[in-house]
């Protein structure tokens, strides 16, 4: 009877190491399959990180592109004339500076795009900016152009909120300018 009990002690040992070993194998198998996951979403975390900076990189690259036809439009009337997609007749003196205008805008508009200022440090660069008649000449006569924007791009919502912020301005009792318009944060 001794060696009965002491063999069925011997297996309830065993089957409780047994279970033991299962259970901690079970949690390393568990533990191995969660780090697999975490290292996935980490890896595409990263591919997405690079894809980012490289967005950024070609945003960078388009402008500087941007600046220099609008440098050389500037520079020669005759290539201006290529980028006169205003209604009506503009001097040339006009049109160079409506080039400036948007390279100006187009140079504020990417430095929010890439994360540079915030849309309030835009909102209130773009308030100054509103202050020169050129530029809101020039603005005036983009208007048709930014109607055909992708209605939720970054730029079709800048857009509107020069709009309302030169309605603001244009309807304002204060001249004190820089405290004008709806804060867009």
């Amino acid at each position: 009877m001794t060696t009965q009990k002491s063999w069925i002690r011997g297996a309830g040992s065993a089957a409780a190491g047994l279970a033991l070993t299962v259970g901690t194998v079970s949690t390393l198998i568990a533990q191995h399959h969660q780090l697999k996951k975490l290292c996935l979403r980490l890896e595409r975390r990263e591919q997405a990180d690079r894809s980012e900076q490289q967005r950024h990189v070609d945003l960078a690259n388009q402008q500087r592109l941007q600046w220099e036809l609008l440098s050389k439009a500037m520079e020669d009337p005759a290539l201006a004339a290529v980028l006169d997609t205003y209604e009506g007749s503009v001097p040339p003196t006009k049109h160079r500076q409506f080039l400036f205008a948007n390279a100006v805008y187009t140079n504020a508009l990417l430095a929010y795009r890439l994360g540079n200022v915030s849309r309030m440090e835009l909102f209130c660069h773009l308030r100054g900016t509103l202050q020169n008649p050129i530029f809101r000449e020039y603005w005036k006569v983009t208007r048709s152009a930014r109607a055909s924007l992708e209605e939720g791009s970054v730029e079709a919502q800048v857009g509107r909120m020069v709009d309302q912020l030169i309605h603001e301005l244009e309807t304002a009792d204060t001249e004190e300018w820089w405290v004008v318009g709806t804060s867009p944060e």
